[in-house]
């Protein structure tokens, strides 16, 4: 009883639901790599989203943050005085990666340029199920409505951009078009790669964003079909005044950051929280992030997905990343230390 009512203190106390919460309070000599980061670049994304944190455990921080920014070291020491390291969950975690897509598009139909993508219809509204992917393809029920924001020279492409959730389109004559999530139809996200896994398409170890769509390409109708698997649907908008050297709008309404933003599960960590990665695999990461976006596949505490930056490079290097390792949350001071049990 004692561990249960602990639980639901814990969540209410950091915004969970349920009584999924475990935390555990660590000390920063416990982060593999904490002294070798680069803490005023970390300190400068927070402080990109800062302002936007309410809570009053979050103010005081945020009112301080600007002074640290004068050194690396003095950033670290920011971090150090100012916030307890906690993990949340039970490692190991799941790190994946997404990036910003730049694909050759066009604002009208042509004989090249036939896959629309699409902004949010008004009878389409938050929080309620409207038509599934499937649905809304074999009806047409968006078709000459006014609503597309672009035309793509390929499906498969199209059905990832809604997976990334924002992209650049390269126009005909060079200028380009930012787009960004506008909603979408109401249906949870389900994964195309473990469908494959489900059907011996591939092995878990095969699936990636690459094997995914080379699949479908090769497999015409039965490919597409695949593709319905996912029944969720995101439609987009324009974002003219969002500039070239800019990441794209993250969950906070704000740019993301390439290699310092990721997204996350806001039932267990707060938008706008540092998170310390301690990434495994190939290429293993270790680094202070910040959390300002989420995703329809990012769910769970110790779950995240890493922002790879913009194009293909980026895109292969994020299609790719499916490793273990630990999330850390950074809390405010007073706020960790209430984790901690009486006695």
């Amino acid at each position: 009883m004692l561990a249960a009512a602990r639980s639901i203190a814990l969540g209410l106390l950091l915004g969970l639901s349920g009584m999924d919460a475990r935390a555990q309070m660590l000390d920063f000599e416990a982060l593999d790599g904490w002294a070798e980061d680069d803490h005023r670049a970390a300190l400068s994304v927070f402080l990109d989203t800062c302002d936007l944190l309410t809570d009053p455990d979050w103010r005081p921080v945020c009112r301080l943050a600007p002074q640290a920014m004068t050194s690396r070291e003095a950033a670290r020491s920011f971090f150090e005085l100012l916030f307890r390291p906690v993990v949340i969950g039970e490692p190991p975690a799941l790190f994946t990666g997404y990036y910003e897509p730049e694909l050759p598009g066009s604002l009208t139909r042509t004989p090249r340029f036939l896959y629309p993508i699409h902004a949010r219809p008004p009878e389409v509204q938050d929080g309620v199920q409207w038509l599934s992917r499937a649905e809304i393809q074999r009806s047409g029920v968006l078709r000459g409505r006014g609503l597309e924001v672009a035309w793509l020279d390929d499906p498969v492409e199209a059905f990832f951009l809604q997976v990334q959730g924002s992209g650049r389109i390269r126009l005909p004559d060079g200028r380009v078009l930012r787009v960004g999530y506008g909603g979408r139809n109401g249906h949870a996200y389900r994964s195309v790669g473990q469908e494959m896994v489900r059907r011996g398409i591939a092995t878990r170890d095969q699936v990636s964003a690459q094997g995914i769509k080379a699949w479908v390409r090769a497999n015409g109708a039965v490919g597409q079909d695949l593709l319905h698997h996912n029944p969720s649907y995101v439609f987009f908008r324009r974002l003219p005044d969002l500039p070239a050297e800019k990441g794209p709008i993250g969950a906070m309404g704000r740019s993301i950051t390439t290699m310092r933003s990721i997204a996350v599960d806001p039932a267990f960590v707060t938008l706008g929280a540092p998170v310390w990665i301690e990434k495994e695999g190939r290429a293993p990461i270790r680094r202070l992030m910040i959390a300002q976006d989420t995703g329809g596949a990012i769910k769970g505490a110790q779950r995240a997905d890493i922002f790879f930056g913009t194009g293909p490079d980026e895109g292969l290097a994020a299609g790719t990343l499916k490793d273990g390792g630990r999330l850390v949350v950074l809390l405010p001071i007073e706020r960790a230390y209430a984790l901690l049990p009486e006695g």
